[in-house]
């Protein structure tokens, strides 16, 4: 077997065994009249309603997985009713959740649609309701209203276009998100002020800033406005933001999103299910049963693609001196800035080109895989793509430029014209990108 076709195995069955039911089957049961969940217990005789907010690529999974756990609640007659906005639709038709089709990653007019559905749905919420929680990533886009009631719908889906093409890290994307939204930043757990809340997370961001996730719809966000306001000073041009939006951040009366001591989170929990830490993990697993000597090493997180590829590569021709199978492992995103014209792709597959350059240029033997756990890679029909030291030679043969596509990020024709873009199409789980780098002697 090829390498390419190994680094292409490790990848999808890390992702087939990356399993949400089994995540929360693990996490939550019953003992006596309480429910567990990790370590916190509810008792279901404090409680009248149950309610269920599901919001993110993973919603529908996460819903399907914790609703056979919510059964006893039914038998006790105590009434469920869920809201779903995620990108596939739940297993079982129920009539007591509503689904949104969710958009991502620009929002649209659905969008803020399931935001007043939820709202509405929170704030009826009294000290007798459970409110789960169940966020992931792509939630951010899925549910959106403005604090700005002034903001249309094409403005707010502008701001987010513009966030995305600005190669800005998620974390302050994430903060400007959060300050312009009634849904994001703790908001919602504020809105299901006195209710008993838990919140359960399929992580695409490190486990120390689990309120990124989805820009923290029921967390507390330690992210400022002035914290706004620095990003947007550092960052106009990449920003490109309109003079209504950079007036919006700058004003002194902005509503600051809610902190640690809000005692929304008085009666509150949060844990995280599933995180890029389990996809190393089992990717880990993968290429250990395999015989290569893995290294996890997360470091270029956030970094910008060119400068990720740079120093993965570095990093493996120096394990490749002391090992003679190696398998480096690397999970997070790297940033792509984009111009306002570009073709069809994503980060993952620009990195893989950009990576392929690199392995001619220098007269490696490697092969790279980089792909999103959620099967989507920017707005191409793949998940990702694999590259080794014959993907320049193979292209060429095709007639194909591979640093026009760079330039262009148009990257997908070409590595789908080259049989190395992966399609999975979308998974219903987001823990983050994962980058496969293999050398065998």
């Amino acid at each position: 077997m090829t390498l390419l076709k190994t680094a292409k195995g490790i990848f999808l069955d890390t992702l087939h065994h990356l399993r949400i039911e089994e995540a929360i089957r693990t996490r939550v049961h019953y003992q006596g009249e309480s429910l567990h969940v990790g370590e916190v217990a509810y008792d279901l005789q404090d409680f009248d309603r149950v309610v269920v907010i599901s919001i993110g690529k993973a919603a529908a999974p996460m819903w399907d997985a914790l609703r056979p756990a919510l059964e006893p609640v039914l038998q006790r007659g105590q009434a469920i009713e869920a809201i779903v906005v995620g990108a596939t639709i739940p297993n079982e038709r129920d009539p007591r959740v509503r689904f949104f089709p969710g958009s991502h990653p620009l929002p649209n007019q659905t969008s803020f649609v399931a935001a007043e559905a939820v709202l509405k749905l929170l704030a009826s919420c009294d000290d007798r309701c459970l409110v789960f929680f169940l966020i992931s990533g792509g939630a951010s886009a899925m549910i959106e209203k403005a604090l700005d009631g002034s903001v249309t719908v094409e403005e707010t889906v502008q701001f987010y276009r513009s966030l995305v093409h600005s190669g800005l890290a998620i974390t302050q994307m994430n903060a400007l998100r959060k300050h312009f939204s009634q849904v994001k930043g703790g908001r919602l757990a504020i809105t299901a002020q006195t209710a008993t809340q838990c919140t359960l997370l399929i992580s695409d961001v490190p486990e120390s800033a689990l309120h990124v996730v989805g820009s923290g719809p029921s967390l507390p966000d330690p992210s400022t406005k002035e914290d706004c306001r620095r990003i947007i000073d550092a960052n106009l041009s990449a920003l490109n933001f309109s003079e209504k939006l950079v007036a919006f951040f700058r004003n002194p009366e902005l509503e600051e999103t809610a902190k640690a001591d809000n005692t929304a989170f008085d009666k509150a929990s949060w844990l995280s299910l599933l995180s890029s830490d389990d996809l190393c993990r089992m990717a880990g697993e993968n290429a250990a049963r395999l015989g290569f000597h893995v290294v996890v090493d997360n470091h270029c997180d956030d970094w910008d693609y060119r400068d990720a590829a740079v120093y993965l590569l570095d990093r493996l021709e120096e394990l490749r001196q002391l090992y003679p199978r190696v398998c480096l492992l690397s999970a997070g995103e790297v940033s792509v800035r984009l111009s306002s014209a570009h073709g069809v792709g994503g980060r993952n597959q620009q990195f893989v080109l950009e990576c392929s350059r690199l392995i001619d240029e220098r007269k490696l033997k490697a092969t790279i895989l980089s792909g999103g756990s959620d099967g989507v890679d920017g707005n191409s029909p793949a998940a990702g793509a694999v590259c080794d030291e014959t993907t320049v030679a193979r292209a060429a043969s095709k007639g194909l430029d591979i640093i026009a596509a760079l330039e262009q990020f148009d990257s997908f024709p070409m590595l789908h014209a080259l049989d190395d873009a992966i399609i999975t199409g979308p998974t219903g789980n987001n823990v983050r990108d994962l980058r496969v780098l293999l050398s065998s002697s």
